[in-house]
């Protein structure tokens, strides 16, 4: 019996990914395709963080009409469009998080539907396999207990809400079976993982470190609030990766204040230094724009941003999102003010992270490499006409690695690196 294809297309985080990936383990009846073009069925997994990444789900749906697929609607955006969508008929069926699980049942059902999500469910099924990663995420919760002025996450996640230590501890073991070494944690909120249960998300870090064929670890994005002296005590772990990414999103106090953030400069700052100082990379978020970013408050940020020891950073200008407190501000930034002073910040980081890795090279640092893809350079542009192999991947400081390499190697491999030469783009390599 023919079965029909489903493509998935997922906008947005870490934690879209690994729901795709839940669907995806939970089809029977039905194959998943990674080809948009041969596919029968294509769900949608929105994102919704801003207008604008709803405004990119329609448009992505709107270019599906005349393709004879049929669209199923799922992910963040089920509540703030998914009513819309399935109103004008552009989608056939629109599914909420707490029904994924379900999904092959779903996609035989004959009329069109609307599934509410609950905003309280947790996946209970174990995922058996990452498709097309060389790195699995790992969800250890869902939900936000925060109240950020701008954000509309949880509203649309619910309350912060976290999976049993145990199935998160299996499911990584599964994984190891498929061949995975390398693990990224996501969530809403990672840093709030089991304070629903009197328990601490350093003892979760802390008991994954403890399998044996886990190599490395990456934890998610972290509130400055959620690093307690637990947690700096399992960052000596030396499978976790030199990398962290903690959640600024803005220097100025007074910026602080209006985005009804709970971090406070001056102890981020701390936070930053004494991190930095143990050899990590250090990556933030950052919003540039938000209403009320005067240019008295901005001139304040910038020099409070450049004491900080970043070498990643994810910076958004200010994006509106109805039904929160944030789009009902006046005192708007505009767009060309907002685009330089995104501008200024990236620049700075930039450089930071060169001179991150120039120093890593000099004090001659081995880097591990896992070998994320690999291509072979035309040997007629090689003077010997030999194969060249080109492999890429991450460092443990989470810096694009580039290595050129004569005999040939396995995707999802690791490489340890003796030396290597810091470009602005990423760091090169030859062995």
């Amino acid at each position: 019996m023919h079965k029909q294809k489903v493509y998935f297309k997922t906008f947005g985080c870490r934690t879209n990914l690994f729901d795709t990936q839940v669907m995806i383990n939970a089809l029977k009846n039905f194959t998943q395709t990674p080809y948009e073009e041969e596919s029968d069925i294509v769900v949608v997994n929105s994102c919704t963080v801003t207008n604008g990444a709803d405004s990119g789900v329609r448009n992505y749906i709107h270019r599906l009409q005349n393709e004879g697929k049929r669209i199923y609607f799922t992910g963040c955006g089920v509540q703030t469009q998914g009513r819309n969508l399935l109103d004008k008929g552009l989608v056939f069926g629109v599914f909420g998080h707490s029904h994924k699980e379900n999904i092959n049942a779903i996609l035989q059902q004959e009329s069109p539907f609307y599934l509410q999500d609950n905003l309280q469910s947790l996946d209970s099924e174990i995922i058996g396999d990452f498709v097309g990663k060389s790195r699995a995420f790992i969800k250890v919760q869902e939900g936000c207990n925060f109240a950020c002025s701008y954000c509309i996450i949880p509203q649309v996640r619910g309350k912060a809400r976290s999976f049993p230590q145990e199935k998160i501890l299996t499911q990584v073991k599964k994984l190891i079976q498929k061949g995975f070494s390398e693990f990224v944690l996501t969530g809403t909120n990672i840093g709030s993982w089991g304070k629903d249960f009197g328990e601490d998300f350093a003892t979760l870090v802390e008991s994954l470190c403890e399998i044996p064929l886990l190599k490395r670890l990456r934890i998610g994005s972290l509130e400055p609030s959620q690093i307690n002296a637990h947690f700096l005590k399992v960052l000596e772990n030396p499978k976790i990766e030199r990398h962290l990414h903690i959640a600024l999103q803005h220097t100025a106090p007074k910026m602080l204040k209006i985005m009804n953030r709970i971090n406070i400069f001056q102890t981020d700052l701390e936070l930053f230094t004494l991190l930095a100082e143990r050899g990590f990379a250090l990556g933030s978020d950052f919003i540039v724009g938000h209403p009320g970013e005067s240019e008295e408050i901005w001139e304040e940020a910038l020099d409070n941003f450049s004491l900080l020891p970043l070498t990643h950073l994810h910076s958004f200008i200010y994006s509106p999102r109805n039904h929160t407190i944030s789009a009902t501000l006046k005192d708007r930034i505009p767009g060309n003010i907002a685009k330089q002073r995104r501008q200024q910040i990236q620049t700075k980081v930039a450089e930071n992270n060169l001179k991150f890795r120039q120093n890593l090279s000099n004090q001659n640092k081995h880097l591990q490499v896992l070998i994320e893809q690999i291509s072979i350079q035309d040997s007629k542009t090689n003077p010997n006409h030999a194969t060249t192999y080109i492999a890429q991947g991450f460092d443990e400081y989470y810096n694009p690695v580039q290595i050129q390499m004569q005999k040939p190697i396995s995707k999802d491999s690791w490489i340890s690196l003796s030396s290597f030469i810091p470009k602005m783009d990423k760091n090169y390599a030859e062995i």
